[in-house]
């Protein structure tokens, strides 16, 4: 029992040096605005493109997307487009990412 009691006083006395934590800050100016910069990709690697499944298939090349800060390779597949679409594959332009897109 008096274990307990001693134990309950510490922990009481201990919370007692614990004083609330208050922050205040105050910011001047404005955050400049985020500007996201990617090296260019490098270069593509270079596969055995496999035979068609079928009639009417479109292979895709495989291409280095931008994922976060880093690139990632996107392997290349064959893909049945719809009718009368063909392929535009990605491209870094001026400093710039442009995913690919079926276009009609």
């Amino acid at each position: 029992m008096r274990t307990k009691l001693f134990a309950l006083l510490f922990l009481a006395g201990a919370s007692a040096f614990a004083g609330p934590r208050v922050f205040f800050g105050v910011g001047v100016g404005y955050a400049p605005a985020p500007v996201v910069t990617y090296a260019p990709p490098p270069p593509p690697v270079v596969a055995y493109v496999p035979p068609a499944p079928g009639p009417g298939y479109t292979w895709v090349a495989g291409y280095y997307a931008p994922v976060g800060p880093r690139w990632a390779w996107h392997a290349g597949y064959w893909a049945r487009p719809a009718a009368h679409s063909y392929w535009v594959g990605p491209r870094y332009d001026r400093g710039r990412y442009y995913g690919g897109y079926w276009r009609r």
